[in-house]
């Protein structure tokens, strides 16, 4: 190399090589592709909830799926498959009380997923919320990569 002394880029990679340990790493947040394993197990796991309060069988319109690492958030609408409409005052959840068909936000569910081994599993979820429940700041420090947008603000 000649023109450039050998002490500056010396200087240069260590500052490149100190930033690069310095940095915090961004984690990658990905929209799982439909018929991949973890879209389908991570629906699944939302599933579970959604037929224990709405009946079975359920499918979704997926509206937000993402991952990043071993945390994951869901936001869909649930239906009969085939585009049915579910009538939630018949479901089990209404019947039972857990659900008040009323001041719901109709079928919408959003869950806070949590890969455990090779599961996902649905840690937080709601059915028909009627607020950003999970902008909260314990779950935007847990799940913050996954709920970014919702975090904004958010202490």
């Amino acid at each position: 190399m000649t023109g450039v002394p050998h002490n500056i880029v010396r200087a240069v990679i260590a500052t490149l090589m100190l930033l690069c340990v310095a940095l915090p790493l961004q984690a990658q947040v990905i929209e799982p592709a439909r018929g991949s394993q973890d879209r389908d197990n991570m629906l699944d796991a939302m599933r579970i909830f959604a037929e224990k309060e709405l009946g079975a069988p359920v499918e979704f319109v997926v509206t937000e799926l993402r991952a990043s690492g071993r945390y994951g958030f869901g936001n869909v609408i649930a239906q009969r498959p085939g585009g049915g409409a579910i009538e939630l005052a018949s479901t089990p959840g209404a019947l039972a009380g857990r659900l008040e068909p009323d001041l719901m936000d109709g079928t919408s569910m959003q869950a806070l997923l949590r890969k455990s081994g090779g599961d996902w599993v649905a840690v937080h979820w709601a059915i028909g919320a009627t607020d950003v429940w999970f902008a909260y700041a314990p779950f935007c420090r847990r799940y913050g990569d996954v709920i970014a947008q919702y975090c904004v603000g958010v202490d």
